[in-house]
């Protein structure tokens, strides 16, 4: 038997990988980047297959690590965690600087790493990039944003494409539960004081922010 909450012992930090290609800008956040070697350092990334910051890697072989600060804003982890690059401008409402033509946030990080991909792996679900470091910069001191800082004290979770996220349990469904179907946020009935077809027409989800329309109900 696995049990899957053993997983939420293990470390992790929070990056945004972002990529380009001609016009194309992409970018996605990650929970899995792990350095491999010191000397001629290479680090490891585990990205969905189903991210269309995937495929741009892909096709440009180059990509740039954003490793978040505590103090990022968490709309910027909405954005990047819970939409497509393939349909959502993420860069609209960002700061950020092109470094070697690849977007760079300027804010909400507290240093970066660019790499060169070196190979690529097939797991299941996710595909593993093996990415030769060829530059890094350190912004300031600020303390790296850690998984379990971002659920425990900005609130998140895990988008359904993470390897981290896990189903939440249902134990109680005499009442109406509903399901964001974005990010994957539980609303129940059973354990909160309004009941979600009470909710004004402006609530949102206080997760990734989409409107009482993205919610489907589950039981």
């Amino acid at each position: 038997m696995i049990d899957k909450n053993v997983f939420k012992k293990l470390s992790y930090g929070l990056y945004i990988i972002t990529s380009s290609k001609m016009s194309e800008k992409a970018g996605c956040v990650v929970n899995t980047v792990t350095q491999i070697t010191s000397h001629n350092p290479v680090i490891a990334i585990s990205i969905n297959k189903d991210n269309y910051t995937n495929k741009i890697i892909k096709e440009s072989k180059k990509l740039i690590i954003n490793v978040l600060s505590e103090k990022v804003n968490k709309d910027v982890i909405t954005t990047f965690g819970f939409y497509s690059s393939k349909d959502t401008d993420k860069f609209a409402n960002v700061n950020y600087e092109l470094v070697e033509n690849i977007p760079t946030l300027n804010e909400g990080i507290n240093g970066y790493i660019v790499g060169e991909v070196i190979s690529i792996t097939s797991v299941d679900t996710h595909d593993i990039f093996l990415v030769k470091v060829t530059s890094s910069k350190v912004i300031n001191d600020d303390n790296s944003l850690t998984y379990k800082y971002y659920q425990e004290n900005m609130k998140g979770s895990s988008p359904k494409k993470a390897p981290t996220y896990i189903e939440e349990e249902i134990k109680d469904d005499s009442k109406p539960i509903y399901r964001c179907m974005i990010c994957g946020h539980i609303y129940d009935d059973n354990k909160e004081d309004v009941p979600f077809a009470s909710l004004p027409d402006d609530w949102k989800c206080p997760v990734c922010g989409v409107g009482k329309d993205k919610f489907e109900r589950i039981n």
